[in-house]
């Protein structure tokens, strides 16, 4: 069979996904059809390997929402994440996820560096997501040395997270980051339960990109949640962006973004969280009906991808 090109061709297409799309996915699944589950760090949490990315909600309407979590949910999915800064996306999940709040792990962020501006992102989040506590919460998108600087210095962002944990609003606290400094720095100053991070076969082969945080992650006995890896390349100067909520130019041929999710999951990572589109967030789980793990000849080819590919994330 010939390559499919997923943006033209697959039966989610580019266009919108509708309500009545949403209900009938997964019927022509396997009738064992489960998302393995992985254990994240030291916590003992159990995550399905997809997860749900709250951003795809933003600008929305409720039954949407509704839906596509009801649907996520019925297939194995309990790892949902969201952030304050992801347009609406918090007041459309809140309702969606309030029926399996109680059998979900649920992760939130603060962009905020300072501890007020922590306590507020903190408070909203709590009251549009409909919950008193969450599972994970983490400091978003830590982009240089001199943000955990000021997200632990006096004042600091950590002295909101820390104080909510021993309050019981917090289970378990984890960052995420685009940055392999900041990265590093984060994980020397606070025994995190987690990192965020990209994960990706471009940025890891031609990026430099991700090899040295995963194995100090690792090496902390940290879980490891993977961002972007069914992206490929930045958009160039000018370049429209195919989906709203996703600022780079993710992969658009199945068989590659497949290969590549694949690539991503082999590296004993805890769970990825796919594209903020729901038609991608959907194919990664339609690829879980046939999952097995990447194979030499795959991962040669996906190699040879990167060495002709401009990552979207690089480190010197």
């Amino acid at each position: 069979m010939k390559r499919r090109i997923f943006i033209r061709n697959s039966a989610l297409g580019a266009m919108a996904l509708s309500i009545p799309a949403i209900r009938s996915f997964g019927n022509n699944f396997s009738a064992n059809y489960h998302i393995p589950k992985r254990v994240l760090g030291k916590t003992g949490e159990k995550l399905s390997v997809i997860g749900f990315g709250g951003i795809m909600l933003n600008d929305n309407p409720q039954d949407f929402a509704n839906e596509l979590v009801a649907k996520a949910f019925d297939l194995g999915v309990n790892y949902y994440d969201v952030a304050p800064n992801y347009g609406n996306a918090q007041e459309k999940l809140g309702p969606a996820l309030k029926p399996y709040r109680k059998n979900c792990f649920l992760a939130c962020k603060t962009h905020e560096r300072d501890a007020l501006g922590a306590q507020k992102n903190l408070e909203e989040s709590f009251e549009l997501l409909k919950t008193d506590y969450f599972d994970l919460y983490q400091l978003h998108a830590l982009s240089s040395v001199e943000q955990v600087e000021k997200a632990f210095g006096p004042g600091g962002a950590m002295e909101t997270v820390v104080k909510a944990k021993k309050e019981g609003k917090i289970k378990h606290v984890g960052f995420s980051a685009h940055s392999v400094d900041a990265a590093i720095l984060a994980m020397k100053n606070y025994d995190f339960d987690s990192i965020l991070f990209p994960i990706n076969f471009v940025c890891w082969n031609s990026g430099n990109f991700g090899p040295q945080v995963f194995e100090e992650a690792k090496k902390r006995g940290m879980g490891i949640l993977a961002l972007k890896a069914m992206a490929l390349t930045r958009l160039e100067k000018g370049e429209e962006k195919l989906y709203k909520n996703v600022w780079y130019r993710p992969i658009q041929d199945e068989e590659i973004m497949k290969m590549a999710l694949k690539y991503t999951l082999s590296k004993n990572i805890t769970a990825a969280v796919p594209p903020g589109k729901n038609t991608l967030f959907l194919k990664a789980l339609e690829f879980m009906n046939d999952y097995q793990p990447i194979s030499e000849i795959e991962t040669n080819k996906l190699l040879t991808l990167a060495n002709s590919t401009k990552p979207i994330f690089m480190h010197a």
